[in-house]
């Protein structure tokens, strides 16, 4: 099992290294000079995953792509792919997260090699270095480690880590449930494959829009260790599916009146996350660009600016805001969530018969699987606002007297005239 999860993380290094690519430069590092990324994620994402599921344009880049696409059209929802993340799925869920450790001991190992001076531009992280080695371990000690391997050549670890194997097991698992639920009762209900499609485009969008993440607090501010690691590896692709894994089971509809106004929750958040972080983006990368040059900023002692109008004069972190309203139509599909499977045969009232002759019915279960499916939307507030918490501490250290001037001129945090 560990082997065939090993080949995954392979397969997704070899497609970094031999796929075309641009070269784009990070933002300044605070000892100087900046790390370039090689950025291909496009091109991964759409011979990985999309042509497994929708076409056939790229499948003779790789033959194991081809033998996907066959079997599945040839299988269905039989195919191996599928019954082999439904059947193993714990087995899938341990070797990942044995694979996070092994990368968050191998990263704090491996940054004693830093050298006072920072001669290969590296750096420890701010808080990361504090010489607790567990908590080291964990929160991350450098912050941007980087390997040589043979074949695949230079390796940022965390920005691989980030948008790399984690976004593309959370689309197949996803996927996996859907062709679980057509096992189950021989069709697929508008609510998986909302849950399915939406968070397959959010991940397509994260891949077109790779850059957007150098700029962001992951990459810049923490350093990487079992907290990201684990994030990116176990925590995203098997907790983010959890909605879609119910579903295989207790096949709740929408309806059309549902499904429209989840796809304008959705679109609402969608939009405010991205537009915001396109928006600082380009800003930081240059300024001078003409859709942010009319923009106010604050000039900091330190040299950098603060935008105080435009997205990021609505509120300090006007993205987390759509992030949770992201998350939120993420966890509504599944409704009042909650069902007991009952044997064949007990008839009870309002049961949905399964393909092997068992019932599955909510009952007395009605609403106590919320718990489950909703943790995704209260994780998500949680973290967005701790995460919040921490950006404003670190901010005050790093401007001073400039933040405070920008937080008057800022008012809100993340919910404009509320919070």
């Amino acid at each position: 099992m560990t082997f065939h999860v090993v080949g995954y993380y392979l397969v997704n290094l070899l497609l970094y290294a031999f796929l075309p690519a641009t070269e784009v430069e990070g933002v300044k590092l605070t000892s100087g000079g900046r790390l370039k990324y090689k950025l291909n994620g496009t091109s991964s994402w759409y011979l990985a995953a999309g042509t497994r599921l929708t076409t056939a344009v790229f499948v003779g880049c790789m033959a194991i792509l081809a033998v996907a696409v066959g079997g599945t059209l040839k299988k269905g929802a039989d195919f191996v792919l599928w019954t082999y993340i439904d059947d193993n799925y714990l087995h899938i869920v341990s070797a990942n997260i044995m694979v996070a450790f092994a990368l968050a001991t191998f990263v704090y190992i491996h940054s004693f090699g830093y050298k006072p001076g920072n001669p290969e531009s590296r750096e420890l992280a701010p808080g990361g270095a504090t010489g607790n080695m567990i908590y080291d371990w964990f929160i991350g000690r450098e912050l941007n480690p980087r390997v040589t391997l043979p074949i695949i050549g230079e390796l940022d670890i965390k920005e691989f880590c980030e948008l790399r194997p984690g976004l593309l097991g959370w689309s197949l698992i996803n996927f996996a449930w859907v062709a679980k639920q057509y096992r189950n009762y021989g069709f697929v209900t508008d609510s998986i494959v909302f849950v399915s499609g939406v968070q397959f485009l959010y991940m397509v969008d994260g891949w077109y829009n790779e850059a957007a993440v150098l700029t962001t607090m992951d990459l810049t501010t923490d350093g990487f260790g079992f907290m990201l690691a684990f994030g990116d590896l176990g925590w995203l692709p098997f907790v983010y599916t959890t909605t879609a894994r119910y579903l295989s089971i207790y096949p709740h509809s929408l309806g059309p009146i549902g499904s429209v106004g989840l796809l304008v929750l959705l679109s609402t958040g969608l939009y405010i996350f991205r537009a915001s972080n396109s928006q600082k983006d380009t800003f930081r990368r240059n300024p001078d660009d003409p859709s942010v040059a009319h923009l106010e900023c604050i000039q900091t002692k330190r040299g950098t600016k603060l935008l105080v109008t435009g997205w990021w004069g609505v509120a300090r972190h006007i993205n987390y805001l759509g992030d949770w309203i992201q998350a939120t139509s993420y966890c509504l599909p599944s409704g009042m969530a909650g069902y007991l499977i009952l044997a064949a045969g007990t008839e009870a009232e309002g049961s949905v018969k399964m393909a092997d002759g068992r019932e599955v019915v909510q009952g007395a279960a009605k609403g106590w699987g919320m718990v489950f499916t909703f943790f995704y939307m209260v994780y998500m507030g949680v973290l967005l606002f701790h995460r919040d918490l921490r950006d404003d501490e670190m901010c005050f250290l790093k401007y001073g007297d400039d933040w405070l001037e920008y937080k008057r001129r800022v008012k809100y945090r993340i919910i404009p005239y509320i919070y």
